[in-house]
């Protein structure tokens, strides 16, 4: 057996995957503490019995005991889900009642008012019900403690308590990310994939321009990173253009429910320019010959990562994956990474290849990658290094076992506690080393790892989705001084990545498209997460369920998170509506011919009543996007999801979106997301809990106000109308990221402008100030639309004011000073642009539609300055002098005449460009 497989773990992994005494102790406290019960005594009196739940699980897993344990908790597991769902119902009718009696204060919609805030019915009904529901956690407790008395517990090794006595301080600092001992085995591979033809050529029978390599081996042994470490010579070879490059160098994960289409579209992105996002194909067979086209002649290197057998796969369609690579050049290469080297003839089938097994790292090697991820790179060894040899033999050469106990190490430098670690038997089947790691999380940590295992196998994890999900759970609460809850979950999400259980992703097309980091789970994790997760979580795949071991049409009646690969209506109103105790449905995509019938839609509000978390159309793909209707409305019954937190119909840019007046009775929503839609009017000035609203164009939102917890909008345009003023964004001033404020010409004063206070959003990062007219006082707007001193991006269209603002061509203190990026648009001045004193670490500069007949005079000493942009701007003849730091210049439809002069060898304007490695000109 795999030393570190999860599946033998038992049943009381998923119990103490949620069975934390924290966890508990949190919600018992909040209940007691709403019914002014004596909170301190009841914990007291429950506390010490909870944390003996955790510590002996070991024991109950072999105990005569067992069997009435595991339904002891079980019951003690339902019981408490029910008690949240009565506290956070009492919660929103709190806040209802606040909101229309306007009594409630900006920011005080997130704690648990005192009983005597509810109407009298509402107080006894919700009284009942959270009495009833806490006393049946009391007695399952109470019943469960007087079974574990009569075990032995002085027996219960203390090799799974967590040990919180740090004399370092604790850190969740990220190792960065290095390869050990894998040097030989790449260059191995490195000359086969630049084999000569008459060389070892495994293909060449078949007439195929393409041969096969395959690294074959257990689960964890390493064989991801090592096809990366190749994979990013190749790309760098090819970027640097030496000799005998790939033309093309691709990465595409298969895992085991892979789609055809899916693949095909990933190679085709990978083919393609990275900016250019994929367009949409009607059918297969027209992705598939568009894709050769891609490839025709064309020299590549493809990864194929994570290839499973057919039968594991449980279908025929893994040759298929190679047809459109036929149209390719002679000598490209095609390397897989897989769990069994008889996946390669089932992916080839008739076809030679070379199967390779993932070797050992030596002893040394290894070593070296455990305490690279156990100590900080500038921290003394000279203490650890015993220890750690001692712990490294224990972890039996496994890299991700390597990378885990490392991981919790490094954020807990303490001797006596590497010592503990030492003495642990880390590869007992119920303490492996994966499940060790896992129990020293802290147990919102660990509620969170679990949750991830509702997603598939190596699916793409986004640090702000995750956040904003477990957000909207419930999962996350602030610490005890009050901060922020995003930012607990953002650390949070810092601890799972430094102990390597959230890993990053290879940075392909979708990082330059997207602009964001990817992360995955091994699939040894995914196992642990399922393992832990138990049936709360649940997917339901194109063809099969990815828990159990396959679709057998059955979902766990008590599940709480529930994944579905497509939208399927029958799917839903025949299975997924039965599942009442649901608190997430998340549905992944729906085809391009799939309309979202608002029928379906209903039914899900009417039957599912606990919903936190409702998506659908989740993915990023482009047409995974509800396509159908043209206009999508969401229905007025959606006010009955009183528990509801994250609403996302994710439409494209082709939808119109129609918003109920009755969305506004969702008062602990946190995000909306309309994905791409072009026209969406939002009224939600009593979303007082909501943090994000994601949008396309067009997007009205009004009344915002008092919603100071506000963190994202698509875009606020200013209209001399109520709710539409500038002033609505005064105290909205944790707005983060990028911010566009549009409309600017109906603003009427400076100081109507100084009501914005830009100034004080200091979390901003990039900020667009677009004027849609001519106005008589735009310079003073201007001037009073200083923005946050930490901006690093900046973005000004159209304005026509006849002077420039002091905060731009001045030295005053709180401009954006460190600003790196700096647009301007549309600006109709004549004369000279304006001098950009007060941003001396700009790096990038691009004009559009401008009338300056000159650049800015002082650019020679923007010292940071990398690249100039310039596009029709048609009054400019010559360059000022430019800094020596630029690398790239670009200059697309401007003066004839001057375009020409910059391309003229001896000219003035040539000369002070001919230092710039890049120029880029067209008409």
């Amino acid at each position: 057996m795999d030393p570190i497989t999860i599946a033998a773990v038992g049943w009381s992994v998923a119990m103490v995957g949620w069975v934390a005494s924290a966890t508990i102790s949190k919600l018992l406290a909040k209940g007691f503490d709403y019914l002014e019960y004596d909170t301190a005594k009841k914990l007291a009196q429950l506390e010490p019995k909870i944390l003996v739940l955790e510590r002996v699980m070991e024991v109950v897993e072999t105990s005569p005991y067992r069997p009435r344990l595991e339904q002891l908790f079980k019951r003690l597991k339902y019981a408490f889900y029910e008690a949240e769902e009565i506290l956070d119902a009492v919660e929103y009718h709190c806040l209802e009642k606040q909101i229309k009696t306007g009594k409630l204060q900006p920011g005080g919609g997130s704690s648990l008012p005192k009983k005597d805030r509810l109407k009298k019915k509402e107080s006894r009904m919700s009284n009942k019900k959270l009495v009833k529901s806490l006393k049946k956690i009391e007695n399952i407790i109470n019943e469960a403690h007087q079974i574990l008395e009569k075990l032995n517990l002085s027996s219960i090794s203390d090799g799974n308590i967590r040990h919180t006595m740090v004399v370092n301080p604790t850190t969740t600092a990220v190792s960065p990310q290095k390869v050990f001992g894998r040097d030989n085995d790449r260059d191995k591979i490195i000359a086969m994939l630049h084999e000569k033809e008459g060389g070892l050529d495994p293909s060449t029978s078949k007439g195929l321009c393409f041969s096969v390599i395959g690294i074959h081996g257990v689960s964890g042994s390493g064989k991801s990173t090592l096809a990366q470490f190749v994979y990013a010579h190749e790309k760098n070879d090819k970027q640097d253009n030496k000799e005998d490059h790939f033309d093309l160098v691709m990465w595409v994960h298969v895992s085991q429910d892979f789609s055809v289409w899916g693949i095909f579209k990933e190679l085709y992105e990978a083919a393609s320019d990275p900016k250019v996002p994929c367009p949409q194909f009607n059918n297969l067979n027209a992705l598939e010959e568009e894709l050769e086209r891609k490839l025709d002649g064309k020299r590549f290197l493809l990864v194929l990562d994570d290839v499973w057998c057919n039968a594991d796969v449980g279908n025929q369609e893994l040759p298929k994956l190679l047809s459109p690579l036929k149209k390719g050049k002679k000598g490209s290469k095609i390397l897989v990474t897989t769990r069994s080297k008889y996946a390669l003839p089932d992916l080839c089938p008739g076809v030679r290849y070379t199967a390779m097994p993932i070797t050992e790292v030596d002893d040394t090697a290894f070593f070296e990658l455990f305490m690279h991820y156990a100590l900080e790179d500038d921290q003394d060894q000279s203490m650890f290094q015993n220890i750690g040899v001692e712990i490294a033999k224990k972890l039996k050469g496994s890299p991700l076992a390597a990378r885990t106990v490392g991981g919790n190490l490094r954020r807990q430098q303490d001797v006596d506690h590497w010592r503990r670690v030492g003495d642990l038997d880390l590869f007992k089947v119920w303490t492996g080393p994966l499940w060790w790691s896992y129990y020293q999380l802290g147990e919102q940590a660990r509620r969170c790892f679990a949750y991830c295992s509702i997603f598939p196998r190596r699916h793409r994890l986004y640090r702000d989705e995750l956040v904003r999900l477990w957000m909207a759970e419930g999962f996350i609460r602030s610490t005890d001084d009050g901060g922020d809850i995003e930012e607990v979950a953002q650390e949070i999400f810092n601890e799972l990545l430094s102990v390597s259980f959230i890993q990053p992703g290879v940075r392909d097309w979708e990082y330059y498209y997207y602009g964001e980091d990817h992360y995955l789970l091994h699939d040894l994790l995914h196992d642990l997460a399922e393992a832990v997760a138990g049936s709360d979580c649940f997917i339901i795949g194109n063809n099969t369920s990815q828990k159990g071991g396959g679709w057998t049409g059955d979902v766990p009646r008590d599940v709480r998170h529930l994944f579905v690969q497509s939208y399927d209506a029958t799917l839903i109103t025949e299975k997924i509506l039965e599942l009442g105790n649901l608190h997430t449905l998340i549905i992944y995509s729906v085809g391009g011919d799939t309309p979202v019938e608002e029928t379906v839609i209903k039914k899900i509000l009417k039957h599912l009543p606990k919903l936190r978390v409702l998506a659908i159309a989740s993915s990023l793909e482009k047409d995974a996007f509800i396509q159908k209707p043209s206009t999508f409305s969401v229905p007025e019954s959606v006010c009955q999801l009183k528990h509801l937190r994250y609403l996302a119909f994710r439409t494209d840019d082709k939808c119109r979106v129609v918003l109920p007046s009755s969305l506004n009775q969702l008062y602990q929503m946190q995000l909306l997301d309309f994905g791409q839609c072009h026209d969406l009017v939002c009224f939600c000035d009593d979303l007082i809990n909501l943090r994000h609203v994601f949008s396309g164009s067009y997007t009205r939102i009004s009344n915002i106000s008092g919603l100071d917890s506000l963190q994202t909008i698509p875009e606020f345009k200013v209209r001399p109308e109520q709710g539409q003023e500038a002033k609505q964004l005064r105290y909205l001033n944790r707005l983060s990221g990028k911010l566009i404020i549009s409309g600017l010409d109906s603003i009427e004063s400076r100081e109507e402008a100084l009501e914005v206070d830009l100034a004080a959003k200091k979390r901003l990062a990039e900020l667009t100030l677009s004027f849609g007219g001519s106005s008589e006082v735009a310079a003073e707007v201007l001037e009073g639309l200083c923005p946050p001193v930490g901006l690093v991006t900046l973005d000004i269209r159209g304005y026509d004011g006849s002077v420039y603002p002091k905060w731009m061509v001045g030295r005053q203190n709180g401009a954006p000073e460190k600003l790196q990026q700096l647009g301007l648009s549309g600006w109709s001045q004549p004369g000279p642009a304006p001098a950009l004193k007060a941003f001396n670490h700009l790096r990038c500069l691009n004009l559009m539609h401008c009338s300056w007949n000159a650049l800015p005079c002082n650019m020679e000493h923007l010292s940071s300055l990398e690249t100039v942009i310039i596009i029709k701007c048609l009054n400019i003849r010559s360059l000022p002098t430019l800094p020596q730091s630029l690398t790239y210049f670009w200059l697309l439809k401007c003066d004839d005449g001057f375009m020409e002069s910059c391309q003229t060898v001896g000219h003035p304007n040539w000369k002070k460009i001919q230092h710039i490695c890049r120029k880029y000109f067209s008409e």
